[in-house]
């Protein structure tokens, strides 16, 4: 995993930034060493993600993920009228071209006059990430201008482009700063929070086992996510007034979030190079840890509605590859039921800040789409976000 530096980087500066969320507020302290997450419950509960404010789509092509999608609304009670079913190829991958024509436009359509809608869930059986093919083209200067139109990178999750699909002739070049991230809404972001969506995916390498993630979810709800957390950081937490950056930033973002865990259930932190091994980590409701690339360790006995996820390039590439060992397929296989990878390098920073995501996750109050998008710095980039989005394992016993 490369560590990108440029002058679009979020800045670390010390100061206290006073968010309000949906009625809550959370204060980020961010210093040279220190980031910290604080929930300060107002006397007016939390409003979470609505079920109206759902669209849910599948691909009309994968019966399968017509059955898997309409057995999730019963679930949930979505409305009927909020699901719309694309007809697109049968893949992981869909060049940008079809992508544009098969999967963004009906759903700009879709949603054009429904203003409440907040949130887009995929379905098993539409493609996970999109590629730069080109069409031929007779004129060298429009072939070019193709070309030029994504200069760092021309691989994208179709759920991160998703985001936004509201906006007419997004940009198609690098990340764009996620004005749903709690350090970012102190200041001006390129779109506002109203014009971007959030999305997120119910997929996995079988139809079993997409299913086994809704109905986890739905009972680990009902009776509380418990268990132990694991991180598992490289090195020893730095002092509290070391400058840090790329790498060791996101390892103390580790520790930090060990820390908040802490305050709801056990924990365990590894600060050495080598991962958990084997056997070493029992009873696993939440998982966070680095680096080892498109190579699963099998340390975990996964307790029903973990979520779990690991920090390294490419752990979302593929989620039906058979052999594949990318930690998000292998994740789901082994039982978790939430995590999230990148679809391709998505530098050390396009990650969700763990000790933010876990930390809006063990509030209790917000969902799991919720908690990534505050946690997530980038969008129109590589990141997938799998679980189902109104998930709230620790509802009613949070931080």
């Amino acid at each position: 995993m490369k560590k990108f530096i440029d002058n679009r980087m979020w800045p670390m500066r010390s100061e206290i930034i006073n968010h309000k969320l949906k009625n809550r507020a959370v204060l980020l302290l961010v210093s040279s060493s220190l980031l910290y997450i604080c929930l300060l419950s107002f006397s007016q509960v939390a409003h979470a993600l609505d079920p109206n404010e759902i669209v849910v789509i599948a691909n009309s092509q994968e019966r399968d993920g017509v059955k898997l999608a309409r057995f999730y609304m019963k679930q949930r009670h979505i409305p009927k009228g909020n699901l719309l079913l694309l007809q697109t190829a049968v893949k992981e991958e869909i060049p940008r071209h079809f992508y544009e024509d098969e999967i963004a436009d009906p759903i700009k359509k879709f949603i054009k006059d429904k203003p409440t809608i907040t949130c887009l869930v995929l379905f098993y059986g539409l493609p996970l990430r999109i590629a730069w093919h080109l069409l031929p083209m007779e004129n060298p200067d429009q072939k070019q201008a193709s070309l030029n139109a994504r200069q760092r990178d021309p691989v994208a999750s179709v759920d991160s482009e998703l985001s936004l699909v509201r906006i007419e002739n997004p940009p198609v070049h690098d990340w764009l700063e996620n004005p749903y991230f709690v350090q970012f809404q102190k200041h001006k972001t390129r779109y506002e929070k109203g014009q971007v969506l959030m999305v997120s995916r119910l997929d996995g390498p079988d139809v079993a086992t997409v299913k086994r993630v809704i109905l986890d979810s739905l009972a680990a709800e009902k009776k509380g996510l418990t268990g132990t957390a694991y991180f598992d950081a490289r090195w020893p937490k730095p002092e509290d007034n070391k400058k840090l950056s790329g790498y060791a930033l996101y390892d103390n973002a580790i520790h930090m979030a060990a820390k908040v865990t802490k305050k709801v259930m056990p924990v365990v932190i590894n600060k050495e190079e080598a991962l958990f091994k084997h056997g070493e980590a029992p009873h696993a409701a939440l998982y966070c840890g680095w680096y080892s690339l498109a190579k699963y360790q099998d340390a975990f006995d996964w307790q029903q509605g973990a979520v779990a996820y690991h920090i390294a390039s490419a752990e979302c590439t593929t989620l039906k590859k058979k052999g594949s060992q990318v930690w998000c397929k292998r994740l789901l296989e082994d039982g978790v039921a939430a995590t999230i990878g990148p679809v391709g390098e998505p530098y050390v920073q396009g990650f969700p800040f763990p000790q933010l995501f876990f930390g809006l996750l063990l509030d209790g109050d917000f969902t799991l789409v919720e908690a990534y998008y505050l946690s997530l710095p980038f969008i129109s980039w590589k990141m997938v976000l799998i679980g189902d989005p109104l998930y709230q394992p620790f509802r009613g016993r949070g931080v």
